[in-house]
Formats: structure tokens, C-alpha cells, sequence
């Protein structure tokens, strides 16, 4: 039994690496690998709830078309101070 559980953990190791370098491979942005041009999302809400992190993409320069690593947007929520408000020390009874 310990081999087998020894062998399961090799392999869905092995395919959690295969799968980090996959991706980390894959192009990074809305910009072509080829021409450098903004592409334009072809979207898909099958894909898009399957695996959030990556979207399709085509160049209409190029027509270069494929998968990309999908890239967060900046925040533009401003950021609100807390302000903390002081109580009076209550006396001890």
C-alpha cells in the first residue's frame, strides 16, 4: 500500500511541475509575442470559468492567435485611513 501511495504522490508531483512550467511559459499580457501589438480577447465563458487565469487572444496584425496569462489589472481604489477613536479609560470599581 505504501508503494502505491508513493507512486501517486510522484506522479501528481510530477504533473504539478509540468503544469507551473506550462504556464510560466506561456506569454504575459494583451501584447502579440511576435509583433508586439495590442491583441484583441476573444472570450469564451466556457474558458473563462474553466481556467480564470488565462484568456484567449488574436492579433489582427499578425494573426498570431492562442493562450496567454491573463494580467491583473492596477487597483485604483484609493485607500482609506482608519482612524482609530480613543475611549476614556473607564475607573475601576
Amino acid at each position: 500500500m505504501l508503494v502505491v501511495v508513493v507512486l501517486l504522490a510522484t506522479v501528481l508531483l510530477r504533473l504539478a511541475i509540468v503544469t507551473a512550467v506550462v504556464y510560466l511559459l506561456l506569454p504575459q499580457g494583451p501584447r502579440c509575442p511576435h509583433c508586439s501589438l495590442d491583441m484583441v480577447a476573444i472570450r469564451n465563458r466556457f474558458f473563462d470559468l474553466l481556467v480564470p487565469l488565462l484568456e484567449r487572444r488574436w492579433c489582427m496584425e499578425c494573426g498570431w492567435n492562442g493562450v496567454v496569462r491573463r494580467v491583473r489589472g492596477a487597483r485604483t481604489r484609493s485607500r482609506v485611513q482608519r482612524t482609530t477613536t480613543l475611549r476614556p479609560r473607564s475607573t475601576l470599581r
